[in-house]
């Protein structure tokens, strides 16, 4: 398997501004490639690639000697490559007909990554294995720089990425050959429902709190904005306002993290199988304003329960549930989720009348009561339960 390992760097304060550095002439490599592509195709009509801009890389190194000249060539490649990335996933959406999204300008607060390869040019991790008390990564023209490493790296060390949140600074390893640590089979299935008041329930009755980390931060967050709102832009203070703005949404994040790795861990113990909803949380969460000519109706209460969705992290807790269970060997369903929720679990009768209100489920057929949410994990279950038996008897 194929698994990524982030670390927190403790640099010194020159390898601080080492790194800023670094990721400031690849900043300004990226948005030069982009104008050097608009520039062509707009005068000429030539359609510059990634094999062109590559070549130029050396002329490139070799006029700015003190400048991009002493970064990493391979890494300077990977940020070539991450706008050629973009240019195809832009004529991607454009054959099928989505909204197109041409590639931007990347401005100081849009990017916060540099990426090496291949471990061992131009950058070496552990570079210093006879330290006897941290570990230190190696990165062209920055150093050494020591890592906070809480946990063993397992695998083979392929590519090298260090990325900044804020005022923190993070290494994150992608490795291959990553062995897989399959946990004893317990025999059990469970059908899991997604929701804002509870972030899972279960189809055996439990439920796994939803901390709202963001609206227990939101006051905290709306004065930080508020403060930031009234500093002049390009000023020290306003530098040091959107810090803590920024300070405040990566703690939401690791929180919201930490929950969702904790949630799903505890889920993958108990199952071998996990059914869950098929969500589409882009359209869910999709606003509801609409036109001047044609508005949209409720749009205060569609915006307050698109926050709470966003909040609750559906998205990053089935992603990290999907992981693990492909890490411990255990097998993970996604089914349709139409209906689920208005079906009754006991006689199958489907009525809308049925959610009596968000917690309360009363079949208007046979009057079986449940709470919602297990009714409908209930029903995940079966679906997924059917669905695999469908794909072992073909």
């Amino acid at each position: 398997m194929r698994r990524s390992f982030e670390f927190l760097l403790r640099p010194t304060t020159k390898q601080t501004a080492a790194l800023a550095a670094c990721l400031e002439d690849h900043r300004q490599l990226y948005n030069a490639a982009l104008e050097h592509r608009r520039t062509a195709y707009a005068k000429a009509g030539v359609s510059v690639r990634y094999g062109d801009q590559s070549a130029e890389l050396k002329h490139i190194r070799g006029d700015d000697i003190g400048g991009q000249g002493r970064w990493s060539f391979s890494s300077q490649q990977a940020t070539l490559r991450r706008l050629d990335k973009a240019f195809r996933a832009f004529f991607d959406r454009v054959k099928t007909g989505r909204t197109p999204g041409f590639p931007r300008f990347k401005g100081r607060g849009r990017f916060d990554t540099a990426q090496w390869p291949k471990d061992g040019d131009g950058c070496r991790w552990d570079s210093q294995p006879g330290h006897p008390t941290a570990t230190y990564v190696r990165l062209q023209g920055i150093g050494h720089v020591r890592v906070h490493q809480h946990r063993p790296v397992k695998g083979r060390v392929k590519t090298i990425a260090v990325k900044r949140e804020g005022n923190r600074w993070y290494v994150v390893l992608s490795c291959d050959d990553v062995p897989a640590g399959p946990l004893p089979a317990t025999g059990a299935a469970a059908g899991i429902d997604m929701g804002v008041t509870s972030l899972v329930t279960t189809s055996d009755g439990e439920h796994v709190a939803n901390p709202r980390h963001l609206a227990v931060t939101a006051g905290r967050l709306a004065t930080a904005q508020r403060d930031l709102a009234r500093k002049k832009r390009g000023s020290r203070r306003r530098h040091k306002a959107v810090a803590r703005v920024a300070a405040l949404h990566g703690k939401v994040r690791r929180q919201r993290l930490d929950h969702a790795h904790k949630a799903a861990l505890v889920l993958v113990r108990a199952y071998d199988v996990i059914v869950h909803e098929d969500l589409r949380i882009a359209n869910m969460t999709r606003s509801a304003s609409g036109t001047i000519e044609a508005p949209g109706r409720n749009v205060a209460q569609k915006a307050g329960l698109n926050r709470s969705i966003l909040d609750a992290g559906w998205g990053v807790f089935l992603t990290i549930l999907s992981h693990k269970a492909e890490s411990a060997g255990r097998e993970l369903i996604a089914v349709n989720p139409a209906g689920t929720s208005r079906t009754c679990s006991r006689c199958g009768h489907v009525a809308k009348e049925n959610r009596v209100t968000q917690a309360a489920f009363a079949c208007t057929a046979c009057g079986h009561a449940a709470h919602a949410d297990v009714n409908a994990a209930v029903n995940i279950v079966r679906a997924g339960l059917a669905l695999r038996q469908a794909a072992e008897a073909a």
